[in-house]
């Protein structure tokens, strides 16, 4: 790594980042007969033809070693009632644990989803590579699911909130 990680770059760049407002996700996924999840921000969609996104994952996550097997992997798209599970996933328990709060079912790819979030995207590995301390996995979406009205999971500056006012929906 470069002399970058002291270097007030780095902790402006953190300070900016903080004031993109993101949907949050879970991540899960299950690989050798286990269970894995983290909370996420770092996703996107990245093409329509075909349907796919991408995630960022840190190397040093628990969620690492069976994505890096290849294992597929579904995006949690949670909602506002799911603050518990975001703050859950991403530390306050640990493995399997993670499993013991929310509407967890098995998808017919063996992936871990949460049935009551608002999304969940299915999807199979269809590339990578590496940057930094992250590895960007690219998901080719098999299986979409949808629940309940649009009421986002919003993470912004350092905390968990939902949107102030309903937002107009704008043809695509």
């Amino acid at each position: 790594m470069s002399d970058l990680t002291t270097h007030p770059l780095r902790t402006d760049m953190l300070l900016a980042m903080r004031r993109l407002a993101r949907s949050v996700t879970v991540i899960s996924s299950a690989h050798d007969g286990r269970r894995y999840s983290m909370s996420a921000t770092a996703v996107d969609s990245l093409s329509t033809d075909p349907p796919s996104l991408l995630i960022c994952i840190n190397r040093t996550s628990s969620l690492y070693p069976p994505l890096d097997a290849g294992a597929p992997f579904c995006v949690n798209v949670l909602s506002a009632r799911h603050e518990g599970i975001a703050i859950d996933c991403s530390g306050r328990l640990k493995g399997e644990a993670r499993f013991t709060t929310g509407d967890w079912h098995t998808s017919p790819h063996g992936v871990p989803y949460l049935r009551d979030s608002q999304a969940s995207l299915v999807c199979e590995q269809d590339g990578r590579f590496e940057y930094g301390t992250h590895t960007v996995f690219i998901g080719r979406i098999h299986e979409v699911l949808m629940s309940g009205d649009v009421d986002p999971l919003v993470y912004l500056d350092g905390a968990y909130t939902t949107p102030g006012a309903p937002v107009s929906r704008v043809a695509a």
